[in-house]
């Protein structure tokens, strides 16, 4: 009996001691959720009042730092490997991302990654990005950093997830076709609906701008470097699909950035290792270029990037993102835009003919609101500094742009933010489906039947991974798939081009632009995509379980927009 009471007594004491455990871990929680920092931007009626009368409250080294969207080394906030302190130090004088956003009032940051096959992955210097829980883990303590500040002002953070083959984010989230492929789809509805799938996923994860979607218009040459990331080459046509993805990310709380002001798209040479020059003369520019930059401002977009790229109709011999001609007398003046403007890269070679001091003062006073990824980030927010003191940049030039971004975050801030469980949904992957499904393009072939019947060998031209994928879905849609022999279906990826075709292809698939297939025998077939959505809807139109709908976005020289009128 002694021995029962003193379990007995033993249980009790156990219960309270867990009780008493549970009771002050609830208490801590609570503790640190009212100690936790809050953001001095509550959305209201007016959000430009607002943002115009706390950006007249700030000092000049906060205004500053509003202006200013760098990147940073490492994938946490407040704990970085040896070797990224010692970058972010010759980078931004502090060691971690967390103390560079307190030591400059920082504005925005932005997170970066590349791939291999990335046109954009030169200006890229580290990576941030692993999985959606890092990333969560890490916007949240920069923006914990952000908050603990004296003027409270939340970050925008933001990324290059345009989808297809400039995407940062690529494991453990859906990702949609190209753009490209959109434009195919030719449906602004399934458009909206993507986006906003994925914009829903990315705000889950802590980003509020996505460098996207690409505006350009391409231009008749195949050559041109945008590429899929353009919805196509006619302007009335990429401007509705422009609206659609704003509109889409938008409405999930995430500001889309439409780029390259004034456009990219008839360019053949690369913005991130020499000048582009745009020779078109002002009519052309204005009915080729400039309608989706009109369609985006209509549709309330957040930001327009400025491209670097000399307008030689309207500011010779200077970039497009360092000329107040394009940005203020163009953009905001002759277009009535009112939004923020940020800058392309100034890592690029033709922002780095100045210094960093240098290139941000001239920036803005250009009319760029948010200065991307200085150069060095130390030498950017002294030359701005410098230039207040002297009289040189004032501080209503200041305030007239820091007014625009708070503006922009208080617009964000009144959008209810979704939990880490939407990101990779079954919402989301079905949004991304509908996209590449409708984009499928038949140029040649049979529109009513199977593309290939009996044993199917896939080979690939930069494309392996994809090729997988598709091997995959052909099995589950209940093909035999061999390694020799067989009809071939040749898949050609990002870069690649005649010398890649095989003559010998039953089918020959373009899994970025189509321009390759004019030069290709047997069944012709485009997805403009090599995602993993574009794959198995592929495999459907191959095997004759679905119907191709798309028309090509683009001029094939020899070619129909689709074979299936």
């Amino acid at each position: 009996m002694p021995s029962r009471k003193r379990r007995l007594l033993l249980t009790l004491t156990a219960l309270a001691l867990v009780s008493s455990a549970c009771t002050d871990g609830d208490q801590k929680a609570a503790d640190a959720a009212q100690s936790a920092p809050t953001s001095a931007l509550v959305p209201g009626a007016d959000p430009a009042k607002q943002a115009a009368e706390i950006a007249g409250r700030l000092s000049d080294e906060e205004l500053i730092g509003q202006l200013l969207m760098p990147y940073a080394y490492g994938n946490a906030a407040d704990k970085v490997s040896s070797g990224s302190a010692a970058a972010n130090r010759n980078y931004a004088g502090a060691s971690t991302p967390a103390e560079i956003v307190k030591k400059y009032h920082l504005g925005g940051v932005i997170l970066v990654s590349s791939s291999a096959d990335d046109p954009t992955a030169g200006t890229n210097k580290t990576t941030n990005v692993e999985s959606p829980a890092q990333v969560a883990k890490l916007t949240a303590g920069l923006q914990s950093a952000a908050l603990s500040l004296p003027a409270r002002l939340p970050l925008l953070i933001g990324t290059d997830q345009e989808y297809g083959q400039v995407t940062r984010i690529r494991d453990g989230i859906v990702q949609l076709p190209a753009a490209l492929a959109f434009g195919a789809a030719g449906d602004p509805a399934i458009t909206e609906a993507a986006w906003k799938a994925a914009g829903t996923e990315l705000a889950a994860i802590g980003l509020n701008v996505d460098f996207a979607p690409d505006a350009d218009v391409l231009g008749a040459q195949p050559g041109g470097v945008i590429g899929s990331r353009s919805f196509g080459s006619d302007p009335a046509k990429v401007s509705v699909q422009v609206a659609a993805s704003v509109k889409g990310l938008q409405g999930a709380g995430v500001a889309a950035t439409v780029k390259h002001f004034p456009g990219h798209g008839h360019t053949t040479t690369d913005s991130h290792s020499s000048l582009p020059v745009l020779s078109q003369n002002t009519a052309t520019l204005e009915a080729g270029d400039l309608p989706p930059f009109l369609a985006a401002r209509d549709a309330g977009v957040g930001l327009i990037m400025s491209g670097h790229l000399d307008v030689k109709a309207i500011d010779p011999g200077t970039p497009a993102s360092f000329s107040s001609k394009v940005l203020v007398d163009l953009l905001r003046t002759k277009l009535g835009y009112t939004g923020v403007v940020v800058t392309d890269a100034l890592n690029m070679a033709p922002a780095e003919q100045w210094g960093p001091g240098e290139a941000a003062v001239r920036a803005i006073l250009a009319g760029n609101d948010i200065l991307l990824m200085p150069t060095n980030l130390s030498a950017a927010y002294k030359g701005l500094l410098d230039a207040t003191k002297s009289g040189r940049l004032s501080k209503q030039r200041l305030v007239e742009s820091a007014t625009r971004v708070l503006a922009l975050k208080l617009r964000l801030a009144a959008v209810p933010k979704p939990d880490l469980a939407a990101v990779d949904s079954a919402e989301g992957k079905s949004a991304a489906r509908a996209g590449a499904a409708a984009a499928i393009t038949i140029f040649r072939g049979s529109c009513t039947a199977a593309l290939v019947k009996g044993p199917v060998r896939v080979t690939a031209a930069g494309a392996d991974t994809s090729r997988g994928v598709l091997e995959d879905a052909l099995r589950q849609a209940g093909a035999e798939v061999v390694s020799q022999g067989g009809s071939e279906i040749r898949l050609i990826g990002y870069g690649r081009g005649s010398a890649d075709l095989s003559q010998s292809a039953a089918v020959t698939v373009a899994l970025d632009t189509p321009y390759v297939l004019s030069s290709a025998k047997g069944a012709l077939v485009a997805t403009y995509s090599s995602s993993r959505a574009s794959m198995s809807a592929l495999a459907d139109v191959l095997l004759g379980k679905a119907k191709a709908t798309g028309r090509s976005p683009v001029p094939v020289q020899g070619l129909p927009p689709t074979a299936c009128a």
